[in-house]
């Protein structure tokens, strides 16, 4: 009996994947009719196989070109969506034209245009799912990857380009060749000696200032109100977010970050608040001209206010007055009067540097070294993505779990920046929490040298609650995840692919590349003469 419906629960699985299967194949043709109707003048030169890749301003297509030779060529062709501005599609191609080619940088072989249709053809590299090859890798293959993603950022950060989204899907990987190639420069912004004319920035006194004028305040729920300025207002977060469960691993239970998504800023009556943890009040400003505004002062609620009706609520309204909704659920016509801070925050969530994260206005090629950064602390724990958080600030509280709250104050001051943490987080151990977190810590493994299997090893993990938590249970299911593990993979002493040799160096690495302070953290260039490197050639 339960076979047969173990069979019959097959059954329905695969008419169901063949049923997505189909119904995606036929929009992916019509995907393909869109683009030959649209860039007419590729009908004649590609045979385009499938769609491979789509993201927010482009999708990307495996194509043939026949050559003169009679041969086939594979290539890759991106679409950029019409609504993208000239200047960005033009600075791109001259990233790739001007940095593409070498060491590990995609070049681009040609470009059509039909009214506001633009196709970028670029060499097709096959390359293997980051996802799906992670926990294959053996330590050796990981410490190439991470040398020849230092050779790409070294030669772009040369021309003065910083990439602003390195992550695994946007560095291909071709394990059995051997070949690497960063891609997608849609989002490349230069630096001030940038040799990318079209990516030239302009520094004006504006820009400049941009951090020290705007002053947003924005009440959360459960508690927690945030405020980000230059120096007389702090930008306040905790530590709170909770591992995923067991049952929302996506392929293999071990591919899964280390920390849900759930948004815990979302307002809800079932939170009850812990007077010992309570958030350290704002100083109130003595204002005694504004004292009569600011009794009459019209509180809005987030959850149904607009951006017209905040601006017409707010307008008027002195930036120096103090305000009640700090620690409520609730945003006051003061607070929505300041102006919102300006600063790139461009990238894909997890991979953001603290400067980003803080809308700090002077953002470096150190934003693009943070990333790899996160890329070799994935590589290392078997885990991805490792941060997965819905905001800029849960965000924040995640790094602070594991670099420490008190490092991460102390980085944001020097680059003018004031955050408040309701809690003191310990710094991690890097070298403890990835092997831990992969399944090779002493701790972790059995008296034969086994590492624990998975199922008894989420025996130790807090279990997902539905609600939230006070911010100190939080705080205490993070710390005993990292302590517990949660044995990632099922490895054997005979089996660890050089896992259990991991040097000294691997971690020293790790420290630099997740340095908080962007002033100090070491550079693609200095990276690739790190002693972890010291048997690769350049």
């Amino acid at each position: 009996m339960v076979w047969h419906q173990l069979f019959l629960s097959n059954i329905v699985k695969d008419c169901i994947k063949n049923y997505f299967s189909a119904f995606l194949s036929s929009g992916i043709k019509k995907d393909i009719e869109k683009l030959y109707e649209a860039v007419p003048q590729l009908v004649n030169v590609f045979k385009i196989k499938e769609k491979i890749g789509e993201g927010t301003f482009s999708s990307v297509y495996l194509a043939t070109a026949q050559l003169q030779t009679g041969c086939e060529e594979k290539m890759a062709l991106k679409h950029l969506i019409p609504t993208s501005h000239p200047l960005r599609i033009a600075a791109e191609l001259q990233c790739l034209t001007v940095a593409g080619g070498q060491d590990n940088v995609m070049g681009v072989k040609y470009c059509f245009r039909k009214n506001d249709h633009v196709v970028i053809v670029m060499p097709y590299l096959e390359h293997e799912s980051f996802l799906d090859i992670l926990n294959l890798l053996s330590f050796e293959e990981v410490r190439e990857y991470m040398f020849n993603l230092f050779k790409a950022l070294r030669r772009i950060h040369h021309f003065g380009i910083v990439h602003r989204d390195v992550k695994p899907s946007n560095f291909l990987y071709n394990r059995q060749l051997k070949k690497y190639a960063l891609v997608d420069f849609g989002l490349a912004q230069g630096t001030p000696d940038t040799k990318i004319e079209l990516l030239k920035t302009a520094h004006s006194e504006d820009q400049q200032g941009s951090c020290l004028q705007n002053n947003p305040i924005v009440a959360l729920g459960n508690g927690v109100s945030v405020s980000v300025t230059e120096s007389n207002q702090t930008l306040n977060c905790q530590p709170q977010k909770q591992l995923i469960g067991p049952e929302d691993s996506v392929h293999h239970s071990v591919q899964r970050s280390v920390f849900g998504e759930r948004n815990f800023n979302v307002y809800s009556s079932t939170y009850q608040e812990n007077a010992s943890t309570k958030l350290i009040k704002q100083s109130k400003m003595i204002d005694v001209s504004s004292r009569k505004l600011l009794t009459k002062k019209k509180i809005i609620s987030t959850k149904t206010v607009s951006n017209g009706v905040a601006r017409k609520a707010a307008s008027g309204c002195p930036l120096n007055l103090p305000c009640d909704c700090y620690e409520t659920d609730r945003v006051c016509s003061v607070c929505l009067s300041r102006r919102q801070q300006v600063a790139p925050r461009a990238g894909t969530p997890g991979f953001r540097a603290p400067e980003v994260l803080t809308k700090c206005p002077t953002q470096t090629t150190a934003i693009d070294m943070w990333s790899a950064g996160i890329i070799f602390l994935s590589l290392l724990s078997g885990r991805y993505p490792f941060f997965k958080a819905s905001d800029d600030l849960t965000a924040l509280a995640q790094i602070m779990t594991v670099r420490g709250s008190r490092e991460t104050i102390q980085a944001a001051r020097t680059f003018g920046k004031s955050v408040v943490c309701t809690q003191v987080v310990p710094t991690q151990n890097l070298r403890s929490l990835c092997e831990k977190l992969r399944g090779t810590h002493s701790s972790c493994k059995g008296s034969q040298g086994e590492v624990l299997s998975r199922s008894e090893a989420n025996r130790a993990l807090p279990v997902a609650a539905d609600k939230p938590c006070a911010p100190e249970i939080l705080g205490k299911q993070i710390q005993q995840s990292f302590q517990e593990g949660d044995g990632a993979l099922e490895m054997r002493a005979t089996d660890m692919k050089g896992w259990d040799q991991v040097p000294d160096e691997a971690y020293d690495l790790l420290d630099k590349l997740l340095d908080l302070n962007p002033a100090t953290r070491i550079t693609a260039k200095e990276a690739l003469q790190h002693p972890f490197f010291k048997d690769i050639r350049l």
